[in-house]
């Protein structure tokens, strides 16, 4: 066993900090290539596949206040269902997230939006300086090529590290105009992390040998696009001996509710904004008094849930709040879903590195045939 997956989870706070650095060291060319390309009647598309689809889901809620015209479209979408999800009148800028950038769904809903849209540019935000997508941005004027750390090219089967310093990249995209201001929030998230490993480490490993069959995890708006990227860590790690839903906290009631039983864990991802947390913990208090007892109950908040009459294996608890934080306090609550994945997946005899028994996943996706 490498334990890549391992080193590629706990070095995110470093990466994030990196990241940082780099975004600011290139920030006029960057807002340069923003200002030419962003208008106010562009369309904003967030796309990839996988893990790196869900980073568009998280992303949107927050980035409306900056980008009005952003939508989230999973290349799995764009390949077949173009015509319908690609305007050819409006300008477009197509934003690829991609770990490798040589799944052939990344490189075919480029190359799609080439051929569909009158007015298109590109921003490729990858880890692979080889891949195919940063590659084709050499020379291209329409392109902006984001290249992450190397380190974050993660070697392991899940995307970790890559998932993370991504979403925070786009998020640096969005505030560009004012990235010199952001300091002091970016590091609270990376502060928040930190936190995660040092003291709940040991908790989620004790909780990730436990028993379960079933993993739920819920949030509200930018946090529901991260609870989507924690239910696949942990059913991809357990090569899907632990089968994993997520929804939103009022969402989650008009059925999917069904799957909560004595074999589930459910993980509450809540906000800190006391208007949205009240109908969170009417879910939660719902939950708990219908379902005893839920094998275990992890709830995450930049604040005390104030809910003393409800069991809890554990509640995560950053010192610094989702509200401080601004948006990006939402991407250090993923490292929850990371370390319980990891720690499950031992507990069921398997390498994290290369979990999949059956062969049916990869860490690039096979089996794909791009059609004209």
């Amino acid at each position: 066993m490498n334990n890549y997956t391992f080193n590629e989870i706990h070095q995110q706070p470093a990466m994030w900090r990196k990241e940082h650095e780099a975004i600011l060291a290139a920030k006029d060319e960057i807002r340069a290539f923003m200002h030419k390309y962003l208008t106010p009647d562009t369309d904003i598309v967030l796309t990839g596949a996988g893990t790196s689809a869900f980073i568009g889901d998280a992303i949107c809620p927050v980035m409306r206040g900056m980008w009005r015209n952003v939508r989230s479209v999973p290349t799995t979408d764009l390949i077949t269902h173009s015509e319908y999800l690609l305007d050819k009148e409006r300008p477009l800028l197509l934003i690829s997230f991609a770990r490798s950038g040589n799944s052939p769904e990344s490189v075919g809903a480029v190359n799609l939006a080439n051929k569909l849209s009158k007015n298109v540019a590109h921003v490729y935000i990858t880890c692979n300086k080889n891949g195919k997508l940063a590659q084709q941005a050499v020379g291209k004027e329409n392109i902006l090529l984001l290249l992450l750390p190397e380190e974050t090219d993660d070697k392991s089967l899940a995307m970790t590290s890559s998932f993370s310093t991504m979403l925070l990249t786009c998020l640096m995209l969005g505030r560009i105009d004012t990235l010199e201001q952001d300091g002091a929030m970016i590091e609270k998230a990376v502060q928040n992390a930190e936190c995660v490993i040092a003291d709940y480490e040991e908790k989620l490993k004790e909780i990730g040998s436990r028993t379960f069959e079933r993993g739920v995890f819920l949030g509200s708006g930018a946090l529901k696009g991260i609870a989507e990227e924690c239910h696949l860590k942990l059913q991809e790690l357990t090569d899907g001996a632990v089968v994993c839903k997520f929804d939103s906290f009022l969402g989650f009631r008009h059925g999917p509710k069904a799957v909560v039983n004595d074999k589930s864990i459910v993980v509450y991802l809540m906000t800190d904004e006391e208007s949205i947390m009240r109908y969170e913990r009417d879910l939660v208090r719902q939950v708990d008094s219908n379902n005893k007892p839920v094998a275990q109950v992890i709830v995450i908040s930049g604040r005390d849930p104030e809910m003393p009459d409800v069991h809890a294996d554990l509640v995560v608890k950053m010192p610094y709040s989702k509200a401080e934080a601004d948006f990006y306090g939402i991407v250090p609550y993923v490292l929850v879903g990371q370390l319980l994945g990891y720690y499950a997946s031992l507990a069921h005899g398997l390498n994290p590195d290369a979990p999949s028994v059956s062969g049916n996943i990869h860490r690039v996706v096979e089996g794909v045939t791009i059609y004209e």
